[in-house]
C-alpha cells in the first residue's frame, strides 16, 4: 500500500463536490460521501480541504469523519475479505478463521495488506450460515473453513494475481 504522504491527491476533483453542496458548514457529510465515493477513501488532504472550504475546524471535519463506519481514511484493498460474525460462524469457531487470516496477510481486522491486495472486516452476518464459518470475498462466500482453507484461498488469489501479471 502506498503510504499517504507519498502519494499527491488531486484535489481539484473536489472542486464538484463543493460547487454542489457549498451552502455553509451543515454539509459536511454529503461532502465526505462524494469525496469518498471520488477517492475511495477519504485523505487526510481532502478533509483538510473540505474543513478549509466550509470554515470548519479540521478536528470537526475529522471527528465526523472517524465518527460514521461508512467512512474509511484508507484505501482499501482489491479483495475485500469480509468475516462473518454471526451466531451460527461463532459457535463453529470463526475465531480461529480470522486468526488464520490475520497470520496470514499480517493485519488485523479494519486493515488493509501491506501491498494493498487484501482488506479484512469483520460484518455481523453475510446470511450463509448453513456455511458457517463463512467469509466472502468480493462477494463469493468461501464456507465450512478451517484455517488450511482459509489461508489456501489467500493464497490462491496471490498466485492467480501473479499469474495475470505476467
Amino acid at each position: 500500500m502506498t503510504s499517504e504522504c507519498n502519494k499527491k491527491i488531486d484535489l481539484s476533483l473536489m472542486d464538484k463536490v463543493f460547487d454542489k453542496y457549498y451552502k455553509g458548514n451543515g454539509n459536511i457529510v454529503s461532502m465526505l460521501q462524494d469525496a469518498q465515493d471520488i477517492y475511495g477513501y477519504l485523505p487526510l488532504d481532502v478533509l483538510k480541504a473540505i474543513a478549509d472550504k466550509t470554515g470548519n475546524k479540521r478536528t470537526k471535519v475529522y471527528g465526523v469523519a472517524t465518527f460514521y463506519s461508512q467512512f474509511r481514511l484508507n484505501p482499501r484493498g482489491k479483495y475485500m475479505i469480509l468475516q462473518c460474525q454471526g451466531t451460527a460462524c461463532h459457535v463453529n469457531n470463526s475465531e480461529v478463521i480470522g486468526n488464520a487470516i490475520c497470520d496470514e496477510l499480517g493485519i488485523n481486522p479494519g486493515e488493509t495488506s501491506s501491498d494493498g491486495m487484501f482488506s479484512f472486516e469483520h460484518v455481523a452476518c453475510l446470511g450463509c450460515c448453513s456455511l458457517a464459518p463463512v467469509i466472502m470475498i468480493n462477494g463469493e462466500a468461501y464456507g465450512n473453513l478451517t484455517p488450511d482453507k482459509v489461508r489456501k484461498i489467500i493464497r490462491d488469489i496471490y498466485a492467480r494475481e501473479k499469474e495475470e501479471a505476467i
